[in-house]
């Protein structure tokens, strides 16, 4: 497994399409979006779900993080099944959102990447994007971060996709 952690607009889906590119095997890509995406539409309006305040916080509820829980076991269950996977995390809580993930991969093979990006730059990505709510690349860029450990970490800052592609590549055995 190749764990992806960033906040928001920081080129963590680009770099992502990239590695499925370039590794020789085939990568199953998985993230926070995906889950987000496949919940009803009740849990974004609702306070046990999960919420996107006007200045870019998002508060996360009690369902959400059961249904959370869930599909991280989920994705577990397919890497050791086989399935190779690549993760785009988004690690709210920094540290403790993690400790979620270590829990669930324990005995698993895993490569831990963190993604950075000046929250500048990101937030000019949000805009351009225009499908997140602003402010959420300037919070998440370093609270994401915040405790997290990790074998590889990549700026695309500057650095295109393919690039940081390749440096995270070079470490995957």
């Amino acid at each position: 497994m190749i764990m992806i952690n960033g906040g928001s607009s920081s080129g963590k889906s680009g770099i992502i399409r990239c590695l499925q590119a370039v590794l020789p095997d085939p990568w199953l890509a998985l993230g926070t979006d995906t889950l987000v995406e496949a919940m009803p539409a009740s849990l974004q309006t609702s306070e046990g779900g999960i919420g996107f305040a006007a200045d870019g916080e998002v508060v996360v509820g009690p369902e959400f993080r059961r249904l959370e829980a869930a599909w991280i076991e989920g994705v577990a269950a397919m890497a050791r099944a086989g399935a190779r996977v690549v993760v785009d995390e988004v690690f709210l809580g920094g540290a403790s959102s993690q400790r979620r993930w270590l829990d669930a991969l324990d005995g698993l093979r895993v490569l831990w990447v963190g993604v950075r990006c000046d929250a500048a730059v990101a937030a000019g990505r949000e805009v351009a994007r225009g499908d997140r709510t602003v402010g959420m690349a300037a919070t998440q860029a370093e609270s994401v971060h915040r405790g997290v450990r990790y074998d590889l970490e990549v700026d695309s800052t500057h650095a295109e996709a393919m690039e940081c592609a390749r440096a995270v590549a070079a470490h995957v055995v």
